[in-house]
């Protein structure tokens, strides 16, 4: 088995870490004190009619490239367009789709798609990544 190239890998973990970060603003960057519920931006701009669902919509856009420019499989790039399609679908119905994008966070399960191929791919065999551990990246409070 031929080894990595020490470039590729790191900036494939960098797209990963990107990736992540913008996921995880977009759907728990917020808890609701005392409670176990997390929103992140999506939901905020979602209250804006229109202009806030297409706002996330490009966000999810530019995951699912990112997605694309790592190398996953078009299988799974129709999944994660799936699941922004069903987003913005639904988050654009005033009030349901407000409480819909609390709870389905299309960013975090394109996320959980794109750490799921890379689970088992040269990236978590080099050591460079745990996908298991990128999938929650939103701090617990004890």
């Amino acid at each position: 088995m031929p080894t990595a190239d020490p470039t590729h890998l790191a900036d494939h973990r960098r797209r990963l870490k990107r990736v992540a970060r913008v996921a995880r603003l977009m759907d728990t960057a917020i808890r609701v004190p005392g409670t176990g519920i997390r929103f992140g931006g999506d939901s905020i701009m979602g209250l804006v009619p229109g202009v806030g669902d297409a706002a996330g919509g490009l966000i999810g856009v530019y995951i699912i490239n990112e997605a694309r420019r790592l190398g996953l499989p078009t299988h799974k790039l129709v999944k994660m367009a799936g699941n922004l399609g069903i987003d913005f679908a639904v988050g654009s119905v005033p009030l349901l789709g407000d409480v819909f994008d609390v709870v389905f966070k299309a960013h975090r399960r394109n996320l959980d798609v794109i750490l799921d191929h890379f689970g088992e791919g040269e990236l978590s065999a080099a050591g460079d990544i745990d996908p298991e551990r990128m999938k929650d990246i939103t701090p617990k409070r004890g």
